[in-house]
């Protein structure tokens, strides 16, 4: 895992920086999630609401709403599809997201309809933790080094 400005981004994974989402393909299915910068900014998640498995949603619409004490915002679908699974987990347990982001904080698994196509505006590894660099230098985000 790289740490960038003290936040934890695995370079293996395909972020939409601006948004702080990440996806992650596995067995056939977009694994989408919050990043560390992301729960750093919004502090301790309180309550999370996901959409149902079955829904179809567009890249760039909510797959879930996530609440803080200071914060209440979407998660964005970084790709368009199914959403076929959600982390019900969250429902009851909503700080996994602080606690681990990339593993069992995730949101929700998509099935992507155009996996090609809509991972063109993401990024990973090297490009992706240096688009992240530059987002966090501008921003002067600092995470907490969780």
């Amino acid at each position: 895992m790289a740490l960038v400005k003290k936040c934890n981004l695995p370079d293996d994974l395909y972020y939409l920086v601006e948004r702080h989402v990440w996806a992650r393909q596995e067995d056939g299915l977009v694994v989408v999630g919050m990043t560390d910068v992301a729960q750093n900014l919004a502090k301790t998640i309180i309550s999370v609401t996901l959409k149902g498995a079955g829904k179809t949603v567009r890249k760039g619409r909510n797959v879930a709403t996530v609440e803080s004490g200071k914060w209440v915002g979407p998660v964005p679908a970084p790709v368009s599809g199914e959403i076929v699974e959600v982390n019900q987990a969250l429902v009851s347990s909503p700080s996994l997201i602080n606690s681990d982001p990339y593993q069992a904080g995730w949101v929700a698994k998509i099935r992507a309809a155009d996996w090609e196509a809509d991972s063109a505006d993401l990024v990973t590894g090297a490009a992706g933790l240096e688009a992240y660099q530059s987002f966090l230098d501008a921003e002067g985000i600092v995470c907490d080094g969780g």
